[in-house]
């Protein structure tokens, strides 16, 4: 079964040099993308298994992944390397991805056409064998996985609530940043 962790040649010489690291420090590689336009950007999102991550976590990671990445020098080219969490409407990049986000929106792409489109955009409703589910206007749809190209989830009030609840219970954030938070968030409705 294929992931879209990294999907390019490069991208997946990359996530095999630097997974092996990112994983003995307590960390999954969420996505890695080689980006070039102006100037070429290796972009890394990585997390804790229980999906959180914090700024000083994210330069260590990167201080121990430059050091593989000058020892195996995959890139010819001169490359910015971003190493950061995949954010609150982050990519979906692996089975498990859309069982954790279930009833959460999410916008899926698929390499070919699908009953004549490659664009659902929908509540998820986890996985069933190698087929992600998402429940579309017109119902409930299997995707095989091995179809898509990519995976995000949309953001919106009650992800974002979901989230920082989390971080909350986590001891993140404390009780009066999350209820400023959410006055805010309620605000916007």
């Amino acid at each position: 079964m294929n992931d879209l962790i990294a999907k390019a040649a490069i991208d997946r010489r990359i996530a095999e040099i630097i997974t092996p690291v990112v994983e003995d420090m307590g960390f999954e590689v969420v996505r890695v993308r080689m980006m070039s336009g102006k100037e070429t950007i290796l972009q890394i999102m990585v997390q804790r298994p229980d999906g959180q991550i914090e700024v000083d976590e994210c330069a260590q990671i990167s201080t121990a992944i430059s050091a593989v990445l000058d020892v195996e020098d995959p890139i010819l080219d001169v490359y910015n390397l971003e190493v950061s969490s995949p954010g609150i409407d982050r990519p979906l990049t692996r089975m498990k991805d859309f069982d954790q986000w279930a009833g959460f929106e999410a916008k899926i792409e698929t390499e070919q056409l699908i009953d004549g489109r490659r664009r659902f955009k929908g509540e998820l409703a986890g996985t069933e064998g190698d087929e992600v589910l998402i429940n579309i206007a017109e119902g409930t749809v299997g995707l095989k996985f091995d179809w898509l190209s990519d995976a995000k989830l949309v953001l919106t009030d009650e992800l974002i609530r979901d989230v920082l609840r989390g971080r909350k219970d986590a001891g993140q954030i404390d009780e009066a940043q999350f209820d400023e938070i959410e006055t805010i968030i309620d605000a916007d409705e």
